[in-house]
C-alpha cells in the first residue's frame, strides 16, 4: 500500500480451518485493518460433548479483533448494527456456514466477497471440495465472487484452477486450497477498489450443484465401479470416512488405488499382497473421472478397524487372521 493511503477495513466470516490461513493474512498485513470476525458457535464435541472453541476464533482472540457468534445472523439485529457502525470496506466469507441477508450484504462500502472452494459455476453449494473427488474430476478450483441471495450466483471477481491427482484425497485438497486462498482474496479486494477488475456474469446453463453428505453415503457399496468407489474413499477421508463390515465389526477404509483384477465375487478379498489386500468390486456404475480404466478391483492399503487406530491393511489382516477368499459387507 502507498504511503498515506488508508488501511482496507474489512470484516470476517468463516468458520472451519480452511478458513485460517486468509484470515491470519489478512491479520498480519499492514494493508488491511480487520474490524472483526463472524462466525458460527462452537458445538459439543465427541462423546463427552466438551465445547471446544473454534481456532478462528481463538485466532482473532489472541489478535484482540471482535467476534460475533450469531445463532443466524440475517435475523440478529443487534450484531447487524454493531456490523453497520464499524463502516467496513468489505465482508469477506469463506465458509461461514449461514446465509446473509440482503441488508447484511449491503453493507459494505465497496462489497460482500465470498470464496467458494470450485470453478464457478460449477459446483455451487455445501459441498464442493469433496464432490470434485467423488466424481473423479481432474482439476477444481477457488473463485470469488460478489455475494448475492441466490446460492453461490454472485459475479466471479477471480478464478484459480487447482489440479486434482488420481489419489489425491479431499484433506490434501482442502489444505491446498487454503494455502492459495490468501493471495486470490487480496488480488480480488484490491482489484476492486482500483477497478482493475471488472466482474463477469455467470453463465447459468453450466451451473451445477451439491449436497451434503449423508449418513448412508458412508457405506461401500462393493458391487459399484472401482473407480468409483477409489474417489468417493478418497473423496470423504477423515470428514466422513467410508466404511465397510467384516466380521460384524467396522472397518473404515482409508487409502486405496484402483487394481485390475481378473476374478472373483463383489466384496471378496481375492488377494493378499505386501503393500494391501486386493478386494473385488463390481462393474455397476459410477463416475470414472480421472480414474478411468478397466479396473474392476481396489487395492485397500490403509485402514481403521473398529476400537483401533489407524494401520496397514496388511497389520489388519495378520492380526484379524483374515484369508483370501473372505468377504466384506
Amino acid at each position: 500500500m502507498l504511503e498515506g493511503e488508508k488501511k482496507i477495513k474489512i470484516v470476517f466470516f468463516a468458520t472451519p480451518d480452511i478458513a485460517l490461513e486468509s484470515f491470519k493474512y489478512f491479520i498480519n498485513s499492514s494493508d488491511y485493518e480487520v474490524l472483526a470476525l463472524v462466525t458460527q458457535k462452537a458445538k459439543a464435541q465427541n462423546r463427552g460433548k466438551k465445547i471446544v472453541e473454534r481456532n478462528i476464533t481463538k485466532l482473532a482472540k489472541e489478535n484482540n479483533i471482535a467476534v460475533f457468534e450469531p445463532d443466524k445472523i440475517s435475523k440478529d439485529n443487534s450484531i447487524i448494527e454493531k456490523l453497520k457502525a464499524l463502516k467496513p470496506d468489505f465482508f469477506i466469507t469463506f465458509a461461514f456456514g449461514q446465509i446473509l441477508s440482503q441488508e447484511v450484504i449491503d453493507i459494505p462500502k465497496y462489497a460482500t466477497i465470498n470464496l467458494h472452494a470450485s470453478l464457478l459455476p460449477k459446483y455451487r453449494g455445501a459441498n464442493p471440495i469433496a464432490q470434485s473427488i467423488i466424481d473423479g474430476e481432474a482439476k477444481t478450483g477457488i473463485t470469488t465472487m460478489k455475494t448475492v441471495l441466490e446460492l453461490d450466483a454472485g459475479d466471479i471477481c477471480l478464478q484459480e484452477s487447482i489440479e486434482i491427482t488420481p489419489n489425491m484425497n479431499v484433506i490434501e485438497l482442502m489444505e491446498i486450497i487454503s494455502s492459495k486462498s490468501p493471495a486470490l482474496l487480496d488480488k480480488t479486494l484490491k482489484g476492486l477498489i482500483d477497478n482493475s477488475i471488472k466482474p463477469t456474469k455467470q453463465d447459468e446453463t453450466k451451473a451445477t450443484f451439491t449436497k451434503k453428505l449423508k449418513k448412508e453415503d458412508k457405506v461401500i457399496d462393493w458391487s459399484k465401479d472401482a473407480n468409483y468407489l477409489h474417489n468417493k474413499i478418497r473423496g470423504m477421508y477423515q470428514i466422513n470416512t467410508n466404511h465397510t463390515t467384516f466380521d460384524n465389526k467396522i472397518i473404515k477404509i482409508l487409502s486405496t488405488e484402483p487394481y485390475s483384477a481378473t476374478a472373483g465375487s463383489s466384496g471378496e478379498i481375492i488377494d493378499i499382497l505386501k503393500d494391501g489386500i486386493i478386494v473385488k468390486c463390481g462393474n455397476n456404475g459410477g463416475n470414472s473421472g480421472n480414474n478411468s480404466g478397466s479396473n474392476n478391483a481396489l487395492k485397500i492399503i490403509k485402514v481403521k478397524p473398529e476400537g483401533k487406530g489407524e494401520m496397514s491393511s496388511i497389520d489388519w489382516i495378520r492380526g484379524a487372521r483374515v484369508q483370501k477368499g473372505a468377504f466384506f459387507k
